[in-house]
């Protein structure tokens, strides 16, 4: 057996000191014995260093640690334990070399977060006091609040080791923490992590939205962590904050960390791999929405191939314990590790996915050609996502596509028929109203992972068709002039800033007359007065039908130009 830790700057018969320990043996019914403390305390002041043992439920030393002066780091002990009511079955004995006038031994921080967090049955600190044992030990307790410590300790300034039963001690931390779980109903939901800058004056808006995702996810938020700071490269929280969160994880049984932003590849690693939670980014939570939605084989095909583009830089092999290497007879040199396996499918993946979708975007390109031939205005339905946009398209087409109070609940482009009523002339010349199309859009968000950009643009194609487009906002929002930008950015990468536009506040039955008033006030990039409505409840629709048809007017009239000039 060999001692782990800090070895550096130890001498052979230094190590050797440390490696007799693992030669003592504790009754399973001790806390710890009085020659195992000794040794342990004695051990450490001659290394001028933390020594830690490791004792199994039997009492028997399974690992040695050596540590610095002030910290001793534990070695890896496999995958952390999140669920209550069970331990590790292993106590943590070590030296407390802290110059501590009371005499008392001392147990830091450090060691508290390894009990809580490796779910370890005991720490035990030791320090020798002339002739004396001092110990002070700490195990875990339920608690019914998260802001409960979720440990208790006892000091002892003399120790004898018939005063105390470990194994009767054991038995009711088991049973009590058996009992709670039993009682407590696992939460198995998700932290919300947002790192901003501290001049990010949108930093509220943006969790909320998180926060929005992941309900439309169907992910249960247990708590929300905020930081004002400059994002750490590499673990974007920071080493120290990350440890907190992983307690708070625990604390709130939670299995998930959901990050506003985008991790990069190696942050990625490193949070997963310090963690041994789900992490997921912004970008993965909102693929992850679009995978659960989507409901044509188009749309299939464009999640699962932004899925692999965005998740194949992170594809790496977690377990560095697990062989990476394939093997079977007819096999020369080291082989190809399964790292490079998934990497070569995930490409060979991406190639077919995108000839597929380039052939359905040639057969989308001729049902287009076809639409041409029969001039008809369309009009495109288009704003942040959950806005409102499905309910006004069914209110005007008089469809039944889907509409809830979540974010994307529309994915694929649908497209309705609808004939403006005629005016007063022309019903006096017996003429009917003005037949156009209207088509709902995937709403916009800011921030969308480029990849998922590039794999729905097949329905942005739509906005390339439209003669006008309506702007749809929710009024009730109190971040939509944010909302407003980013959609106006998003129009402008795509250079569809010059098609005529009409501004749409859904949702404006929520609004009392001053908010109208501050609304009205909120600059756009467009032309003529913004509309308000209620899709819901079919509020404001003459002015709204009134402005669609003074937009398509010029459209229907160069149409018919075209046509007369044909038959001529």
């Amino acid at each position: 057996m060999n001692v782990e830790g800090e070895l550096r700057g130890l001498a052979p018969f230094q190590i050797r000191q440390a490696e007799r320990l693992f030669r003592r043996n504790v009754d399973s019914d001790q806390l710890v014995s009085l020659a195992l403390g000794r040794e342990v305390y004695q051990v450490a002041k001659a290394l001028g260093r933390r020594v830690g043992v490791l004792l199994s439920r039997e009492g028997k030393v399974e690992k040695v640690i050596l540590g610095t002066r002030e910290i001793l780091y534990l070695p890896d002990l496999g995958r952390y334990r999140l669920g209550s009511g069970r331990l590790r079955r292993l106590r943590l004995v070590f030296s407390d070399l802290s110059k501590e006038e009371n005499g008392e031994a001392v147990i830091p921080s450090d060691i508290y977060t390894d009990l809580e967090k490796l779910r370890l049955d005991a720490v035990i600190a030791v320090r020798e006091n002339d002739q004396d044992l001092a110990v002070t030990f700490a195990h875990l307790v339920s608690v019914r609040s998260i802001d409960e410590e979720p440990f208790v300790t006892e000091q002892i300034k003399v120790y004898q080791p018939g005063m105390l039963s470990f194994s009767s001690i054991i038995q009711a931390i088991e049973h009590e923490l058996e009992f709670d779980k039993r009682e407590k109903p696992k939460s198995g939901g998700a932290v919300l992590i947002g790192v901003y800058s501290k001049s990010d004056p949108h930093w509220k808006d943006s969790i909320e939205e998180l926060r929005e995702l992941a309900r439309t996810a169907g992910v249960h938020v247990v708590d929300t962590i905020i930081q004002r700071r400059v994002p750490d490269p590499r673990t974007l929280v920071g080493k120290g904050k990350l440890e907190d969160i992983v307690l708070r994880c625990l604390r709130l049984e939670a299995e998930l960390l959901i990050f506003d932003g985008e991790l990069k590849p190696h942050q990625w690693r490193i949070i997963t791999n310090s963690t041994e939670l789900k992490v997921l980014d912004r970008s993965m939570l909102i693929l992850d929405i679009f995978a659960q939605r989507a409901r044509s084989s188009d749309g299939r095909l464009q999640v699962e191939l932004a899925q692999l583009k965005y998740n194949l830089p992170r594809l790496v092999e977690k377990d560095v314990g697990l062989s990476r290497l394939t093997g079977g007879i007819g096999g020369r040199g080291p082989g190809e590790t399964k790292l490079e396996i998934s990497r070569r499918r995930a490409r060979d993946r991406i190639r077919e996915l995108e000839k597929r979708i380039e052939k359905l975007r040639s057969q989308r390109e001729l049902r287009r050609q076809k639409r041409k031939g029969v001039p008809l205005p369309l009009v495109a339905i288009i704003g942040y996502t959950n806005a409102g946009k499905s309910t006004l398209f069914n209110a005007l087409t008089s469809s039944a596509e889907l509409a809830e109070d979540k974010l994307f609940a529309t994915l694929e482009p649908s497209q309705g028929r609808y004939v403006l009523p005629p005016t007063e002339e022309e019903s006096m010349q017996g003429q009917y109203g003005t037949p156009i199309v209207f088509t709902d859009t995937v709403g916009f968000i800011r921030d969308l992972p480029e990849e998922l950009r590039n794999a729905f643009r097949a329905t942005l194609e739509e906005l390339y068709e439209a003669h006008v487009l309506l702007h749809v906002v929710d009024a009730s929002n109190p971040f939509a002039e944010e909302q407003i930008r980013s959609v106006e950015l998003v129009l402008e990468e795509m250079e569809l800033l010059s098609v005529k536009r009409i501004l749409v506040w859904n949702k404006s039955d929520l609004l009392t007359e001053e908010s109208k008033e501050q609304v009205r006030h909120i600059s756009w990039r467009g032309d003529g007065a913004p509309i308000f409505v209620s899709a819901a409840k079919r509020i404001g629709f003459e002015q709204l039908v009134e402005s669609i048809r003074s937009a398509v007017l010029s459209f229907v009239a160069n149409s018919i130009e075209r046509a007369e000039g044909t038959l001529r």
